[in-house]
């Protein structure tokens, strides 16, 4: 299914269906606009377009976007690179993200993405919800730091991260991972996190899923 567009005078909101994991940010933040009971579910001029961006920038997937129509600021991209560790779920990625293939292929440029850590999501390398139908449970907290430290060019502020075929993400640039709760993290601009969903050093990857055969292109 394409990207879906609703439109107010003042601002235009995307929607991805594939990407949407169901986080409620924007139904909470803002229920006249966002209301599943209604057709169409998004009614961005039921609301101030600068409210409508700003709840719009909660969606932790990136599955909603806006672009303004009225001459307002667009979403800029964090100064920061961060990823957070959902308990059972996804990992949430924010920053000035670039997301290739294995084969060296831009697959995404955003600032908000939720990625799969469970080897289950049929959307790989995005996470799908499929965490809660397989009963996936991997706690928050952080494993034995395994991230190193790279040189990084002046002025490069970009996390790239590489979908390695039948392995893990593969992180270039610098950020810091936080476990669930916030109040522990680590930082490097290097290192390799699990996707498989198995291994004993979450979230970063420890080689099992070479010797439990996980496949993903």
């Amino acid at each position: 299914m394409a990207k879906k567009e609703y439109y107010s005078d003042d601002i235009v909101v995307t929607y991805d269906v594939k990407r949407c994991i169901h986080a409620a940010e924007c139904i909470r933040g803002l229920p006249a606009v966002f209301d599943t009971k209604k057709r169409p579910w998004i009614q961005p001029d039921q609301a101030q377009a600068n409210d409508v961006a700003e709840v719009i920038m909660r969606c932790p997937s990136g599955a909603l976007h806006f672009e303004r129509r009225d001459g307002g600021g667009d979403e800029t991209i964090p100064t920061k690179n961060t990823i957070h560790i959902d308990p059972n779920g996804a990992l949430y990625v924010q920053g000035n993200i670039e997301i290739m293939t294995s084969d060296g292929d831009l697959l995404l440029e955003d600032t908000r993405v939720a990625l799969c850590r469970c080897g289950a999501s049929e959307n790989k390398p995005f996470c799908d919800n499929n965490h809660l139908q397989i009963g996936f449970q991997a706690s928050g907290e952080l494993g034995e730091n395994w991230l190193a430290q790279d040189e990084i060019e002046d002025g490069d502020s970009k996390l790239k991260i590489t979908v390695a075929k039948n392995g893990p993400l593969l992180l270039e640039g610098q950020v810091e991972i936080f476990n669930a709760d916030g109040t522990s993290s680590c930082t490097g601009s290097k290192g390799d996190l699990c996707r498989c969903g198995g291994s004993s050093n979450k979230p970063f990857c420890d080689n099992t899923h070479k010797r439990i055969g996980f496949e993903a292109a």
